[in-house]
């Protein structure tokens, strides 16, 4: 194929190339967490006035956040890895269709909107192909607090019965999207608000620090238990997005794929506890320092058996990633999904480059085979993707990754980072 150049073609429709085999090495830095980077851009809406986020990821999530902001009626300017908002002109309570149905955290401004304005009207959300993902738990949290619910073509209309007052919820799941709109609506509820079970991931935490800072009284975040003082008011603030530990994380597999060294820079170890105790059991070596990570493997990779669970448990968005690294291991592994039913769609495009993956409900059990085959293959979500084009890395000859807007959505220049370690990889 000829090599078309990135202004001829649509990114969208562009593939991803890989000659698999070369090492990878080098020190990478992380940028700021997507699924923290979006919400701090839906709390702005709580805030009238300018509101500055820094270390944010160029990323298409971003992109499309910041045209539901200004949907709204905000003034979004983008400048280098950080966002200007004010949200001072925002007039309306309506999330367009076209918006919502391309990322599912723009829910998230349905919390906020609640809480300005009483009224939010938003679009059933989108997003990569991976479960469900119903809003039931969101609807139940908020209509706890007042707020009444109707469906209609495709859209929630939710409005404040009177005032949104303090409610105590218990979740029946920690949902991070459910946890997230109700401790933003419930910082200018009346009275106080208890979460129980809810969410505990650092971007939950991220987004409760931000919230304090712009005046909100709220206890407990990265606990089970979440606790809100509504207040009458909040106001701008300045805020630098937390690390992105799932970047990290898809990095740090490469590296441990291909054998490094390879250091992660900008993410810290703390939220990737987890991942990392299956990376040493892996058989690569892992050591960290304040917000560094290096990882190196000599030997032979070993089986693992790996179970996805809400934080502090094994990220299910790591999952894809670390299905790689058991694929090529000396051994047996069964990865467990226990969080988007979906997740495995990616597995038959991997077992298209010579993976031994049997999938039997949740439970992929996988045999670790000597090499993987370059081969086309799909990208069918965002993590998926990613994980994809590391399996080229270790395969044998071309692999040619197509669907890579998938990937555009949660990692900023992911070719030209893994280039920069020494990947013969390209975009066209």
């Amino acid at each position: 194929m000829s090599h078309v150049s990135d202004t001829e073609v649509d990114p969208s429709m562009q593939s991803i190339y890989v000659h698999g085999g070369k090492p990878i090495s080098g020190t990478v830095r992380i940028g700021g967490a997507k699924n923290s980077a979006l919400k701090l851009m839906a709390a702005s809406i709580l805030a009238p006035g300018v509101t500055r986020i820094t270390n944010v990821p160029a990323i298409a999530d971003v992109t499309i956040m910041s045209e539901v902001l200004r949907s709204l009626g905000a003034d979004v300017h983008e400048g280098d890895h950080e966002l200007t908002i004010d949200a001072s002109g925002i007039d309306t309570f309506e999330a367009p269709y076209e918006l919502v149905a391309q990322m599912r955290a723009a829910v998230d401004v349905l919390g906020p909107l609640l809480a300005r304005f009483g009224r939010a009207r938003v679009a059933m959300p989108g997003g990569c192909n991976i479960g469900a993902r119903k809003l039931d738990l969101h609807m139940k949290g908020l209509g706890a607090m007042g707020v009444s619910f109707e469906t209609d073509h495709g859209y929630i209309d939710a409005q404040v019965n009177g005032k949104l007052h303090g409610a105590s919820i218990t979740f029946d799941f920690p949902s991070v999207g459910a946890t997230e709109n109700v401790m933003m609506a419930a910082v200018r509820a009346e009275g106080h608000t208890t979460i129980d079970n809810a969410a505990r991931e650092p971007e939950i935490a991220d987004l409760a620090n931000m919230l304090v800072e712009m005046g909100a009284k709220i206890s407990g975040q990265g606990t089970p238990t979440i606790e809100v003082d509504g207040v009458d008011e909040l106001h701008p603030v300045d805020h630098r997005t937390v690390g992105d530990r799932i970047e990290a994380g898809t990095y740090l597999v490469a590296g441990a794929l291909m054998g490094g060294p390879l250091t992660t820079v900008g993410a810290d170890p703390a939220h990737l506890t987890l991942a990392l105790e299956k990376l040493r059991r892996m058989g690569v070596s892992v050591e960290t320092g304040p917000q560094t990570i290096t990882v190196s493997r000599t030997g032979d990779l070993q089986p693992c058996d790996i179970q996805t669970l809400p934080h502090p448990g094994f990220p299910t968005d790591l999952q894809a990633q670390f299905m790689v690294l058991a694929a090529l291991a000396k051994g047996s592994s069964v990865i467990t999904e226990n969080v988007f039913e979906n997740r495995f769609m990616f597995a038959s495009e991997l077992s298209r480059m010579g993976a031994d993956v049997r999938i039997e409900g949740h439970h992929a059990l996988i045999n670790g085979v000597p090499k993987l085959e370059g081969a086309p293959v799909r990208s069918t979500d965002l993590r998926g993707g990613a994980a994809l084009v590391l399996a080229g890395l270790a395969a044998d000859g071309e692999t040619v990754v197509s669907g890579v807007h998938h990937i555009d959505r949660g990692y900023e220049d992911y070719v030209g980072h893994l280039r920069a370690l020494g990947a013969d990889i390209n975009r066209r």
